[in-house]
């Protein structure tokens, strides 16, 4: 396996390769779920590139930028055991220059992001799609993969090679859940003892309004109600519903409906997303 830090040497090694590439874009801290993804990758590439990257532009003001856990000793061990052919784990000025106030970035459409997580996390998504266009250009991959916990991002994602006809597929891969249920996330290691206990809550409340639909319960205000109950003490910054082939809010709840939450803890204000298909976990 290399490890390399500089856009040149990835080109040169990238043309040296020889046979199918997959591309999982992380920011590192890397855990059993970023594991699922590289490992779906190994199976079906014969090259699998990794990419470290905190990427700042995704980042906005008052974020976690500063203390996003970086792991980098580890994570290229991780890759390592799991057969990946090259880690990318660049600088900042590598990726971006010094003029990181004048670059040119994807703006994805409107409509996908003025709603959950990019309501709140202005240009966040420009950043990620910035980013991945970068990384997928880089790489040559034929393949990436993403996890469907960020199933905003997953979709926009989708939209962005769709619309701008990147010649690569992209690769849904589920959620990865601890033994407790607690969605996998780098973030998770923010957590004290009681925001973790609280942090439970959020997937089971999901868990909870995937069998009140199951039984026939269709209305929405009866289960944001019993999941507002169930995650008391967490700060609710939203519970949506919405059509997983459009993203379009949905009132009236269906077999393609996901259900999306995101909250945050109490002490260490550490944000957590999840989510949870009505009808089936896709």
């Amino acid at each position: 396996m290399k490890i390399i830090d500089n856009i040149n040497d990835l080109k040169n090694e990238v043309k040296s390769l020889i046979g199918p590439i997959g591309l999982v874009p992380t920011m590192g801290a890397l855990h059993d779920g970023h594991k699922s993804l590289i490992d779906r990758a190994v199976k079906e590439n014969d090259n699998v590139i990794v990419s470290i990257f905190v990427n700042p532009i995704q980042f906005g003001a008052n974020e976690d930028l500063d203390k996003y856990p970086r792991t980098l000793e580890q994570d290229v061990k991780l890759c390592q055991n799991a057969g990946v052919k090259i880690v990318f784990a660049p600088k900042v000025d590598e990726m971006y220059g010094t003029d990181k106030n004048n670059l040119t970035l994807i703006c994805p459409p409107y409509s996908a992001v003025d709603k959950l997580c990019g309501k709140s996390r202005v240009g966040h998504f420009d950043g990620v799609c910035s980013v991945v266009a970068k990384l997928f250009n880089l790489s040559k991959a034929q393949k990436a993969y993403f996890g469907q916990k960020d199933a905003q991002q997953l979709f926009i994602i989708q939209k962005m090679v769709k619309d701008l006809d990147f010649d690569i597929e992209i690769v849904p891969c589920p959620i990865v859940r601890e033994a407790d249920n607690l969605a996998l996330s780098s973030r998770n290691r923010y957590l004290n003892e009681e925001e973790r206990k609280l942090a439970l809550n959020i997937s089971k409340s999901l868990f909870e309004a995937k069998k009140m639909y199951e039984m026939g319960i269709k209305e929405t205000n009866k289960i944001i109600d019993n999941s507002l109950n169930l995650m008391q003490g967490l700060e609710v910054e939203y519970i949506e519903f919405v059509d997983k082939n459009t993203f379009e809010f949905q009132q009236n709840l269906n077999d393609n409906t996901i259900m999306l939450i995101a909250a945050k803890t109490p002490i260490s204000n550490t944000r957590l997303i999840d989510n949870i298909n009505l009808c089936t976990n896709f």
